[in-house]
């Protein structure tokens, strides 16, 4: 083979290569063409304790551990460090929005609230809103109470011989295991 027809084929040997990438480089741009289309589901993630403005206008200083754990829950973090602070933390993440975060934090002297900060804070309808921002909502929803009227409908419930003669529960329970164990 002459030195001419090896120029020649290394040229069409090097032009079939750069055909190749260059057919490569279009099928992936086609292939993330078609992946931006068909995007996986990302499910909506809520982690910690929503408060709401509702919630923390009840909050008064004066109130104890326990009346604040019934108005907000548990708290997310109350560490041994800090005794007189809880913390409550609240992250919203959802599939093509902002994620929301949002922190409340109760500070006690002793067993008394002293104050509380907060982020601000949505009022309930708000936060309802925005975790049916994504779904269909029916143009008219139904109402949910019950009049008189409609109740008396219903027979009222008739106890029988056995349900009457159950007695309550006990307000404590006896120990596991008896106790000289």
């Amino acid at each position: 083979m002459s030195d001419f027809h090896r120029r020649r084929v290394c040229l069409s040997l090097l032009l079939v290569a750069g055909a190749g990438l260059a057919a490569c480089t279009s099928l992936n741009d086609a292939t993330t063409r078609m992946a931006g289309i068909a995007k996986p589901y990302k499910m909506d993630v809520v982690q910690g304790n929503v408060v709401t403005q509702e919630q923390a206008a009840v909050l008064k200083p004066g109130m104890s551990r326990t009346q604040v754990r019934d108005i907000l829950g548990t708290p997310l973090l109350a560490s041994v460090f800090h005794a007189d602070r809880w913390d409550y933390v609240f992250t919203f993440r959802r599939q093509g929005v902002e994620p929301q975060a949002r922190r409340v934090t109760v500070f006690f002297k002793g067993d008394v609230l002293d104050r509380f900060e907060a982020d601000p804070l949505p009022t309930e309808a708000e936060f309802a809103a925005t975790l049916d921002s994504g779904r269909k909502v029916a143009d008219k929803v139904p109402v949910l109470e019950a009049s008189e009227e409609s109740l008396q409908q219903f027979p009222a419930p008739v106890k029988t011989p056995e349900q009457k003669a159950l007695l309550p529960l006990p307000a404590t329970y006896p120990p596991l295991e008896p106790a000289g164990r």
